[in-house]
């Protein structure tokens, strides 16, 4: 058989194999993601395989490098791909991307045993607590009252009336600036009366 046809068979079984579950993702005919683990789960990894053109008589591209294995070291990963690759090495010649998954998933506590996860929350903690102190004085700065222009002043002055309170109906009509266009915008103030 060519390596088209091992590649189409191959694709097909995987494909009725992994119906329905969840931690496997098809990302082209070449290319799988197999999640091995639970989600929330600390010790869970991604694995990608991607198929080359002569797959499966050389072996197939294996990556660790998915945004999901972001807390797992690079001595974790490099460890787990090179105990991958072996089996890589004992299948080669046959189809092998279930039997890696599996190996994968029967070997996860194996592989994680040396995995200390990496806590990205804790330094981003630290970088927003080292820059707390900074940005304190600034907001001093934002509790200032604004100050008005005596155009300003004037201008609120004429608009109120000898009790400095507006008069009924002052904000019934807005003129708004929108693209250069100017909008009048009418507020409609129902008023009910009983009798």
């Amino acid at each position: 058989m060519s390596a088209n046809e091992d590649q189409e068979m191959e694709l097909e079984a995987l494909r009725s194999i992994y119906e329905g579950d969840e931690s496997f993702r098809e990302l082209s005919p070449v290319s799988f993601q197999y999640r091995i683990g639970e989600n929330g789960d600390p010790k869970a990894f991604l694995i990608e395989i991607s198929w080359t053109e002569t797959y499966p008589q050389t072996a197939p591209i294996l990556s660790m490098n998915a945004f999901f294995n972001n807390t797992i070291s690079s001595a974790v990963k490099q460890s787990i791909l090179a105990k991958l690759q072996e089996a890589v090495e004992a299948n080669l010649g046959t189809a092998m991307t279930y039997t890696l998954f599996e190996y994968a998933k029967d070997n996860k506590e194996q592989f994680m045993e040396n995995h200390n996860p990496i806590n990205s929350a804790t330094s981003i903690s630290n970088i927003i607590s080292i820059e707390t102190p900074n940005t304190a004085p600034s907001s001093k700065k934002k509790d200032k009252k604004e100050q008005l222009s005596k155009a300003q002043k004037r201008k609120l002055a004429d608009k109120t009336d000898h009790k400095g309170e507006l008069p009924r109906g002052w904000n019934w009509v807005d003129v708004v600036k929108v693209d250069n266009i100017y909008i009048l915008v009418f507020e409609l103030v129902m008023i009910i009366t009983s009798k």
